[in-house]
């Protein structure tokens, strides 16, 4: 379905979620790598495109810088859903649009293909209402659907408010929290919600009995009909938050693996949702990809790395314990054993790093090496260029980082400190043990350390004699 300008939304993401005990925003807590409210935004912004809106009130600002492209809307108090609908709705009005659909912000397994026919089916039955049922063996806390003796909806009852000698035996259908709204004919209504329950808040569900009785078409949904109705349960706990990442993380794995991604122990591999994986590559768990990451064709990564935005080339290998955010892995390279790319490494086709290696801004030119217990930090080294053990470049002077420059085919001996601002030239050898804080010219042999020197030893006695004198 194409975004159209009588079309827009409002997600609820208000509260404070005291089941999560946490003092951050429930919404912005995460599931593969990702804030719960991601999702939602994600499965909306096909129907709704910019006309989506975002109730926030609890931790606003911490939500706003999260998501700082979204338009948001301030709940001052949270006092219910319909609260929260009612103080977005001068915003609604001023969009002009025909339906509204509404959503809660703490729904991260929703589908937005159901959202889709759901939209569909209810426009084009031309209701007034509508909402998405599914039916549970436990409600939970989820709102109890009322129906009459003919099966139409009556109500939606509060799980707090619900008893069977005023409602009937409940039958395990409830409502799912997602609304589509005719805008001409639901506003008058929003301003009758009634705060008379026991928790003395506007609940939402209440639009739907002023319907009934106003003789508004009402008209239901059900999930099931679609796919599973999973997706459309909310995350109120810890524990919740646990079974839904899961849920997540299988349907990522499994679509990897049907679209020829070769995943060893699948269970321990934990795929984000902007993750893209090419076919044939190959992953060994356990291994963590999360953010914007992109594996090419013919990479492989080995098992107990952890990738957060970051790209690696075609061919390349990623060995075990390697950690890498921000970095960008060319063609046919290797990292690790138990490397790290920090933000803005760069590894061009060929380049290799070994195990305890770390590079910060830093580019390791084609087909140069730096095989271990190395720190590469604001430097650029050229092709074909060797860092030897133990080297590292002296970036920050306290106030300021400086860049590192080592030109192709250059030579580090072991042990070598490189202070910054400073150039190595290409073809260039570095003694091992050297601090160098001048350029060195291209083709030249710097050595700066001290001069060995030997001193005979003196032996009046035989070793260990004195201490032996000291004990008696």
């Amino acid at each position: 379905m194409q975004a159209v300008q009588s079309f827009s939304a409002l997600v609820l993401a208000a509260g404070k979620g005291t089941r999560m005990h946490s003092d951050k925003p429930k919404v912005l807590h995460t599931l593969l790598g990702e804030p719960m409210l991601w999702y939602v935004l994600e499965a909306v912004r096909p129907l709704a495109g910019d006309s989506a809106y975002t109730i926030i009130g609890h931790g606003a600002e911490l939500v706003r810088k999260q998501f700082p492209e979204e338009r948001f809307i301030l709940q001052e108090e949270q006092l219910g859903t319909g609260h929260a609908v009612l103080s977005a709705w001068p915003a609604i009005l001023a969009a002009n649009p025909r339906w509204c659909l509404v959503i809660n912000g703490d729904t991260p397994l929703i589908d937005g293909v159901m959202l889709e026919r759901f939209c569909a089916a209810m426009m084009h039955d031309e209701v007034d209402l509508a909402f998405v049922t599914t039916t549970l063996e436990d409600p939970l806390s989820y709102g109890r659907v009322v129906r009459d003796g003919s099966g139409l909806v009556s109500g939606i009852v509060e799980a707090k408010d619900f008893d069977p000698k005023l409602h009937g035996e409940p039958t395990g259908e409830i409502n799912a929290g997602i609304y589509l709204l005719r805008v001409a004919t639901m506003g008058p209504l929003l301003s009758k919600i009634s705060a008379d329950n026991k928790q003395g808040e506007y609940y939402l569900t209440d639009l739907v009995d002023l319907a009934v009785r106003g003789g508004l078409r009402v008209g239901t949904f059900n999930a099931g009909d679609v796919g599973d109705s999973l997706s459309c349960m909310g995350v109120n706990s810890p524990l919740e938050l646990a079974d839904s990442e899961d849920v997540l993380r299988r349907r990522a794995v499994q679509a990897l693996l049907r679209g020829g991604v070769t995943i060893h122990l699948p269970d321990t591999v934990s795929i984000g949702p902007r993750v893209l994986v090419e076919p044939g590559a190959e992953i060994f768990g356990p291994c963590e990809l999360c953010g914007a990451v992109h594996i090419c064709r013919g990479a492989v990564l080995e098992s107990h790395t952890w990738v957060k935005n970051s790209s690696i080339g075609s061919g390349s290998v990623v060995r075990s314990f390697s950690h890498l955010e921000g970095a960008t892995v060319g063609e046919g390279c290797v990292v690790g054993p138990y490397a790290r790319l920090r933000p803005d490494a760069v590894l061009e086709t060929g380049a290799r790093i070994g195990n305890f290696v770390e590079m910060k801004k830093a580019r390791l030119g084609k087909n140069a090496k730096a095989s271990h217990l190395t720190y590469l930090g604001d430097a650029e080294v050229g092709e074909g260029a060797n860092i030897g053990a133990g080297t590292i470049t002296c970036n920050y002077d306290g106030k300021r980082k400086h860049l590192t420059e080592i030109g192709p085919r250059a030579f580090i001996g072991s042990n070598t400190a490189l202070v910054a601002p400073v150039r190595i030239g290409a073809d260039a050898l570095v003694g091992a043990g050297s601090v160098i804080t001048k350029d060195v010219p291209d083709a030249s042999l710097a050595v700066a350390r001290g001069k060995q020197q030997c001193f005979a030893r003196r032996q009046t006695e035989e070793p260990g004699t004195q201490n032996e004198k000291r004990s008696g």
